[in-house]
């Protein structure tokens, strides 16, 4: 055994662990978190609305205070974008590195019909009506913090490939959070697809200062008289809501037949006619 003689610190001190620091400086102790699933006696619980919910809950208020909104309907036969899509799915993937959906195709319809009524297209501003001759198109994203619209610039310059290649990018970065502020203002009309839940049929708030926002909903087969024969074909009811202030019926019922013709025959789409 060693001497501990001078200059050596017995091993009993040099093992000695570190004093604790003053309690000043000492880190505040963490509070658990509360349980929010927990409900009272009374079976209640309450929960802070998160700060996305509190934003889209005012701008919903909003809208439906300034606004004069109604909504009009009507129904698409699915079958020539299905067919299409079905064809060309495989080859469109492979050359554009991107699936084919339908948000495209009802993105470009949307492009070419506001170009006929470009008041769905404007906005109110005092007593001044805004036109645009660009197309800002947001696109409704559902996330776990609550529904998002990011918006797509000069959607009326990009080819199919092109809108569903920015959809992917932006509904991806409104899932995890990763949007730029610019990325969600400035839109001019919004498409919003409540089919993915299986929504059949809804009415809709368009988004301040627009004037319109066109819903798509589930595909489902019916039977329709197409040459007087009754066949079965995949349906999909859309809808149309407009601030009446600047749109009128007219307008809004011509916008949804010229969506809807331009869907049935996608080759009008391509020829623009």
């Amino acid at each position: 055994m060693e001497s501990e003689g001078p200059g050596r610190r017995p091993d009993r001190l040099r093992r000695r662990p570190p004093r604790p620091p003053p309690a000043e400086a000492r880190p505040a102790p963490q509070r658990p978190a509360e349980d929010v699933t927990a409900f009272d006696a009374e079976g209640t619980k309450r929960v802070p609305m998160n700060r996305i919910r509190r934003r889209i809950a005012e701008r919903l208020v909003a809208a439906q205070q300034t606004a004069a909104l109604l909504t009009t309907f009507n129904e698409i036969d699915m079958s020539g974008v299905l067919d299409l899509r079905a064809r060309h799915k495989e080859r469109f993937e492979e050359t554009h590195r991107v699936s084919l959906g339908l948000m495209s195709f009802f993105a470009r319809a949307c492009v070419l019909a506001l170009r006929e009524f470009p008041r769905l297209n404007a906005a109110i501003e005092g007593d001044d009506v805004v036109y645009h001759e660009y197309v800002h198109m947001g696109i409704a994203v559902s996330t776990d913090r609550g529904l998002i619209v990011p918006v797509l610039r000069h959607v009326e310059r990009m080819s199919l490939a092109e809108i569903e290649a920015e959809i992917k990018r932006v509904a991806n970065a409104a899932r995890v959070g990763a949007l730029a502020v610019e990325e969600l203002s400035g839109g001019t009309f919004t498409i919003t697809n409540g089919g993915i839940f299986g929504s059949l049929l809804s009415t809709l708030i368009v988004n301040p200062p627009q004037s319109g926002i066109l819903g798509m909903h589930t595909i489902k087969k019916r039977p329709v008289a197409v040459d007087d024969q009754v066949v079965i074909r995949p349906m999909m009811y859309v809808a149309l809501t407009y601030d009446h202030r600047l749109v009128d019926g007219r307008e809004s019922v011509s916008f949804l037949v010229r969506v809807k013709d331009l869907i049935e025959d996608p080759a009008r789409m391509m020829l623009e006619v």
